[in-house]
């Protein structure tokens, strides 16, 4: 992973997708307890024990998935994994989701919304970014969570790789309680604002 500087709010828009990409993939995260997330780095690939007929949520941001985590301590998310999937099914996702929660002005009403939310296999929220002390920022982070069909392609088809990055996380931490914040910077992922049509966020935007 390449060193990054965590980007400030005033310079980054409030519903912004920043990922770790390339021209044919991007990067997201997981967490898992070890009797899965182990096998699944392992094989590089998500093994029969992955229930793909749940909603499973998968996470751009690195920081937010520390705080989701807890740096790799909460129980049953001990084993972060970083999830290389197709851009393709990336988008695919954005464009068949809907927001999580129903927002005055972009859904016509609350039955329209619960109609549509229904028949999404995806949805999004968009949740506080998070620092390195894994405090709130002022801008948005996506959070994308697959279901039915999503799930399915998922795990079965839009993977190209999984890697364990449990001990990096570690190495993070150890460095923020250590107050060395530009060693610990130095470690993050480069999560650049990922290129996506107004098309895809139009219908995601809070």
């Amino acid at each position: 992973m390449t060193a990054t500087t965590v980007p400030t709010s005033t310079t980054v828009p409030t519903h912004q997708i920043r990922a770790l990409h390339t021209a044919d993939t991007i990067t997201v995260y997981q967490a898992y307890a070890p009797e899965l997330g182990l096998p699944a780095a392992r094989e590089g690939r998500f093994p029969e024990a992955w229930k793909r007929d749940r909603m499973t949520w998968i996470k751009p941001s690195y920081l937010w998935m520390m705080y989701r985590c807890g740096w790799a301590t909460k129980e049953g998310q001990q084993t972060v994994l970083a999830v290389e999937i197709a851009r393709e099914g990336f988008d695919w996702a954005l464009r068949n989701s809907c927001l999580s929660h129903y927002v005055r002005g972009l859904h016509p009403d609350q039955a329209s919304w619960k109609r549509e939310l229904r028949r999404s296999p995806a949805r999004v929220q968009w949740d506080p970014e998070r620092d390195l002390h894994l405090n709130p920022l002022g801008h948005r982070s996506l959070q994308l969570g697959l279901s039915g069909e999503a799930a399915r392609r998922y795990a079965d088809e839009w993977v190209v790789s999984l890697t364990d990055v449990t001990e990096r996380a570690r190495a993070v931490h150890e460095l923020v309680r250590q107050g060395q914040l530009d060693q610990a910077a130095a470690l993050l992922p480069d999560e650049r604002p990922y290129p996506v049509a107004d098309e895809l966020l139009a219908h995601l935007r809070a």
